[in-house]
């Protein structure tokens, strides 16, 4: 893992270190920025920011890596019959902004705090307006009880997801569901979900060695 000191100079834009040279939990880099430069390289290279208010920027590349196949998202039999009762109505970057505050606010067993911190929220809301981040929405009778946003990497087919929240159960899950068939329809290769839960492996995601993982973006792993 490398710590970037306050002074170091950028002449040549963002950069980032190899991935071999990631601690044992994924910890690649130290310092840097979040604006558009950064966070484009850093997904497209297999890399994404993940820390607390209060910390510098923590920069991640996780050996191994937690993704799906788009085709392959899982739906149960009872996530079948929500989705064709259309209880819940799915759009796509209707309110990226609330989506995100969303994510931010919800509380998540054994997390104290968020590591959406306003200056995440600054800077992926930038990437939204600038077309390459996206949100899902899921309303229940004109309420906003659920949604995801992440980062769209369409010349690669992958999609990076950051962070979801439901008030309402399933309401994620329709959401999950809904992008995952969106993005089969579009040919996409995989959804980036970047580590491990529970809550993903039960919709199909599965972890995959970091080499395996950097070869969907084409990116020369060491």
């Amino acid at each position: 893992m490398l710590e970037l000191p306050e002074n170091h100079p950028w002449d040549n834009g963002p950069w980032f270190p190899d991935h071999h040279l990631a601690d044992e939990e994924g910890l690649l880099m130290v310092g840097g920025s979040l604006d558009k430069d950064w966070l484009l390289l850093a997904y497209n290279s297999g890399i994404f920011p993940w820390y607390n208010e209060g910390q510098p920027i923590l920069w991640w590349t996780p050996d191994p890596r937690m993704v799906v196949k788009p085709q392959d998202v899982y739906v149960s039999k009872s996530m079948r019959k929500i989705l064709k009762d259309n209880t819940f109505k799915v759009t796509y970057n209707q309110n990226f902004l609330e989506v995100i505050l969303a994510c931010k606010r919800i509380k998540r067993d054994g997390q104290n705090g968020t590591w959406i911190t306003n200056s995440i929220v600054k800077a992926y809301l930038n990437l939204h307006e600038l077309g390459h981040a996206i949100s899902v929405e899921v309303w229940y009778e004109d309420e906003l009880v659920g949604g995801l946003y992440g980062v769209d990497l369409k010349d690669k087919g992958v999609f990076c997801g950051e962070s979801m929240f439901t008030t309402v159960s399933n309401a994620s899950k329709v959401g999950f569901i809904t992008l995952s068939r969106k993005l089969t329809k579009q040919n996409y290769h995989l959804i980036d979900c970047q580590m491990y839960t529970d809550h993903l492996s039960s919709l199909g995601a599965a972890e995959i060695p970091r080499e395996e993982f950097l070869k969907y973006l084409e990116y020369p792993s060491m």
